[in-house]
């Protein structure tokens, strides 16, 4: 032993232990109090957000921790620190084995091995070093929640999670510059002051909470996304084979009774009478029956969340059977598998030479759905649980699984642009795979309908609901002019029933344009796609959810089973197929692509705020804003246009950015000076001087360090100043500091007599 002693690392090791300094040990009750709050509001908002149940045993472990913690600060702990680092290696194993089986969406078992090194780390926390490292376990649990929320119940808890740490950081500053709890307290022990403090913080509080959602809602959103890692729910194995031919859809499953999927009740086959799920859509099957009534009770099915809005598109229907429709070739699909390792699948390309927009959507499903996958027009890539997939020829993707709840998936859609120009260019050599299957049409109404559109068309100029003149060439414009007209001249009928059941010899859109006038909403879609068709324009019904509410907080789309409805494809030589929604009270154009959406979310939460206020206060407020944002616009497009027109231009363009920025400049200086001028005749006067003196001092090259004392300034200034001009600034000091720590009253007009003279020899 003696001799172990002698060897130099032993040495070395005891100078170490001997010199090292002595651990300063944290006593504040509070700050712990207000520390483990943070922590127990993360641990909280991460069982809110990912509907989890950690808060059972993390909560009670953290408190017992936290009072072992604190009664056995000041004791080494050495057997608690060895079991703790055990613990803490058992927690990362059982991390990288989670991470291993969900390499998609790490965010949960992120979340989870820090409430498991949290509450180990809560049984030895004595230094103020350690609660610091809590604080930003618990700022980054609120972060993960942060991402997985996807309702406003994560909104108390942020706002709780604010209100703790506000405090948790006024003490922790405090601790950091050894300023005595008890001693703050005698002096903070004025009921006044007391009142002061706590408006001050509520002004605090809510002024960082109005910055924070004004940042929110001004901030740009960006087309790209920078990661390329998308939430996925965790794998679903597949038993048996799975051919992509069936469609699952839990509202119409009956008893003994599967054939009868999709046509509403058990007597509502395919063009009889029946009644309407009341919680399924009823066109979501290969079959789809539009003589059925009813109505759906409302529920939340689906929360999206998308780099713009659009239309969740969930299939197609190629064949009109006079009282419905559907997909001819149901069983000709194609199944696509994705590698092992990766929950990536790969489709086609669109088959469109219009410009193309990529955009990410993110679904999560919230209730029951049929096995077929809703996604934007043209997806290219999606991110699914199941190792399968199928794809139809109308463009649906269908799963080998229902979609249950809670099940997450991202798509990545190359959705085209809708250039109006170029559409209505657009001829009409549809290739034979279009005309094939979608210019079908029942010979029974084919002429009449034909003829009803082309006199229609013909009657444009007459009842010209542009009231521009001209003439109806393109394929485009007919399509529009169609869709409107079917808006303008036929209604909804306000009873479910109002509108009677079909006879077995009776045709929907026969009885719609001739009979009854009117319809249903997706009846409106039918007759627009009849119509198109007997004039020889290819189209088809398309059926999905429309985008639904957005939520401006969680910056998501809720969506409802309600939202579902049927609309019009057309297909446009080169560009692919666009949709078309004749529905009245529906936008004639679909949300989809915009190269302006930039700030897409400020709009969207003015959109938000508008549904709240009173029909003339909305339209004041959109006729002022408009006006002054569209001049806005107009003047910073003029700007850039004069550098597109050649060295005239772009020096005009340069020599207006540089005026304009000049004064903006002077009056920002301006602006800083009035607020200066303005802070200063709030001060007491020995203060007023004092801050007059060091902001001249500042432009004379000498500004005082925010860390240094006014002597210590003083004492600096004897170096870089004159003797003279030295001496006031040591007079001034000292008047101020008796004046603010000794209550003595200073000679106000000799200084400011000294400082004038100063000031004055300066200028000569």
């Amino acid at each position: 032993m003696n001799w172990s002693s002698r060897l130099p690392i032993v040495n070395s090791w005891r100078q170490n232990i001997q010199t090292a300094p002595v651990m300063v040990v944290e006593d504040s009750v509070s700050l712990r109090v207000l520390v483990f709050g943070l922590i127990l509001m993360g641990i909280v908002a991460v069982d809110i957000a990912a509907d989890t149940k950690f808060s059972f045993w993390a909560v009670p472990l953290s408190v017992v921790g936290g009072i072992w913690s604190y009664c056995y600060r000041r004791s080494p702990n050495i057997p608690v620190k060895f079991c703790i680092a055990i613990g803490m290696l058992m927690a990362l194993g059982a991390f990288f084995g989670r991470v291993l089986g969900e390499l998609n969406d790490t965010r949960l078992a992120l979340a989870e091995l820090l409430i498991q090194l949290q509450i180990l780390h809560s049984f030895d926390m004595p230094r103020r070093k350690d609660l610091g490292y809590s604080i930003v376990i618990g700022l980054i649990l609120l972060g993960v929640a942060a991402t997985l929320s996807q309702t406003l119940a994560f909104a108390p808890v942020l706002l709780l999670f604010l209100a703790i740490a506000l405090p948790t950081l006024v003490l922790n500053y405090r601790s950091q510059i050894g300023l005595d709890e008890s001693k703050v307290k005698r002096e903070k022990a004025k009921e006044s002051q007391l009142k002061s403090y706590l408006l001050f913080y509520f002004l605090l509080f809510t002024l960082i909470v109005g910055l924070g959602l004004g940042i929110f809602a001004v901030l740009p959103r960006f087309p790209g996304y920078q990661l390329r890692t998308f939430p996925v729910s965790s794998p679903i194995e597949v038993k048996g084979s799975f051919t992509g031919r069936s469609i699952i859809n839990p509202g119409y499953v009956r008893q003994s009774n599967a054939e009868n999927q999709g046509n509403g009740t058990e007597n509502s086959q395919n063009g009889q009478p029946g009644k309407i799920n009341d919680s399924f859509y009823y066109g979501f099957n290969s079959q789809m029956n539009q003589n059925l009534r009813g109505s759906m009770t409302s529920k939340v099915v689906m929360r999206v969340r998308s780099q713009v809005e659009g239309f969740w598109r969930v299939l197609a229907f190629d064949r009109y059977t006079g009282k419905g429709w559907e997909i001819s070739r149901n069983d000709d699909v194609t199944t696509l598998k994705r590698s092992p390792w990766s929950y990536q699948i790969y489709l086609s390309p669109p088959p469109t030479t219009a410009k193309t927009r990529e955009v990410v959507q993110t679904y999560t499903v919230v209730a029951d759905l049929p096995n077929l996958i809703p996604a934007m027009s043209y997806p290219k890539e999606i991110y699914f649980p199941t190792p399968i997939i199928a794809v139809d020829q109308e463009n649906g993707l269908r799963s080998p699984v229902a979609l249950a709840e809670d099940l997450t998936y991202t798509v990545i859609s190359e959705v085209p642009y809708r250039d109006r120009t170029l559409l209505g260019k657009a001829t009409t050599n549809y290739p034979k795979n279009i005309t094939k299957y979608y210019l079908q049409i029942p010979p029974e109404i084919a002429s009449k309908v034909r003829k009803l559109t082309e006199e229609i068309l013909a009657n444009y100029n007459r009842n010209n609901v542009s009231k521009v003149s001209k003439t109806l060439d393109a394929t485009y414009e007919k399509v529009l002019y169609l869709a409107q007209y079917l808006k303008q001249n036929y209604s909804i009928p306000q009873n479910p029933f109002e509108f009677p059941y079909l006879g077995d010899k009776e045709d929907l859109v026969e009885a719609f344009l001739f009979k009854y006038k009117g319809g249903y909403p997706d009846h409106f879609s039918t007759v627009l796609t009849v119509m198109l068709r007997s004039i020889g324009i290819p189209a088809r019904l398309v059926a999905g959810f429309g985008s639904g509410e957005f939520n401006p907080f969680t910056g998501m789309y809720v969506v409802r089973n309600t939202d579902a409805y049927a609309m019009t494809e057309v297909y446009f030589p080169k560009y692919g197929w666009f949709t078309f929604d004749p529905i009245p009270n529906h936008p004639l154009i679909p949300p989809s692509v915009e190269d302006s959406q930039t700030f897409s979310v400020l709009r969207q939460f003015w959109n938000w705020v508008a549904g709240w206020l009173p029909s003339p206060v909305t339209g004041f407020f959109n006729t002022f804003f408009g006006t002054i944002f569209s001049w806005i616009f107009k003047a910073i497009a003029w700007f850039f246009a004069l550098f597109a027109q050649g060295w005239l231009g772009v020096l005009t363009g340069l020599t207006l950015g540089t005026t304009i920025a000049f004064f903006g400049w002077l009056g920002w200086v301006q602006w800083r000076k009035w607020l200066k001028s303005r802070w200063l005749s709030k001060l007491p006067p020995m203060e007023r001087l004092y801050q007059q003196m060091l902001q001249w001092t500042s432009t004379q090259g000498l500004g005082k360090h925010p860390s240094q004392t006014p002597l210590e300034y003083v004492q600096v200034s004897y170096q870089h100043h004159l003797p003279a001009t030295a001496q006031v600034i040591d007079e001034i000091s000292q008047a101020y500091v008796s004046w603010r720590y000794g209550g003595q009253t200073p000679n106000l007009q000799q200084l400011r007599q000294k400082w004038q003279e100063i000031k004055k020899s300066h200028k000569r």
